[in-house]
Formats: structure tokens, sequence, C-alpha cells
């Protein structure tokens, strides 16, 4: 857990796209290049815009992908989670408990 903090947290966590290219790298065993090309290609911008704060601030919003502070109207905690997991077509164990706790 800690590596995942740390490669998360040293590009911006959720202040860019530190936590979703860590969530490739780690579900889907990818190598650090691979992983921050596939989300890359996934938000339809370049791998140096994912490490750029304002940029990837934005697409957050638009996308509702999850904030540091969370703006009124947009998803955060659950919802944010499930956009993650539809945008980057991957399984997040959290998102099927909730699943599964309303059925």
């Amino acid at each position: 857990m800690a590596a995942t903090h740390s490669l998360a947290g040293g590009m911006g966590g959720m202040r860019a796209a530190g936590d979703l290219v860590a969530r490739m790298m780690f579900g889907r065993s990818m190598k650090l290049r691979d992983a921050k090309e596939y989300v890359a290609k996934k938000l339809g911008v370049t791998t140096l815009d994912l490490v750029d704060v304002n940029v990837m601030r934005e697409l957050r919003e638009e996308l509702g992908l999850g904030t540091i502070t969370a703006l009124p109207g947009t998803p955060k905690g659950m919802p944010a989670k499930l956009n993650i997991e539809k945008l980057l077509d991957v399984t997040i164990n959290s998102c099927e408990h909730y699943r599964s706790l309303l059925n």
C-alpha cells in the first residue's frame, strides 16, 4: 500500500491523474509508461497533461472523477469511483460491494 500511495502522491494523486495511473498499474499489472498511455488515451489527453493540475482539475470535474475539493453538484465518493470504473473499463472492489448492497 505504501508503494501505491507513494506513486499516486508523486503524480499529484487526485490533484492530477496519479490515482488513475496507479489503479491501472496495480490492477492490471501495467508498467508506468503503459499505464500513463492507457489513462491518457481514455481521457483524450497527452501523457504530459496527466501531471498538469489545471488540465486535470477541469477534466476530473467534467467527467465526474472526483477532486480534492469537491464542488456542489459534482460527484464525490462512490459516485466518482463508479465513474472511474466505467471510464477505465476496470472493476473496483468497493464498487462491486456497493452494487451488491443495492440488490
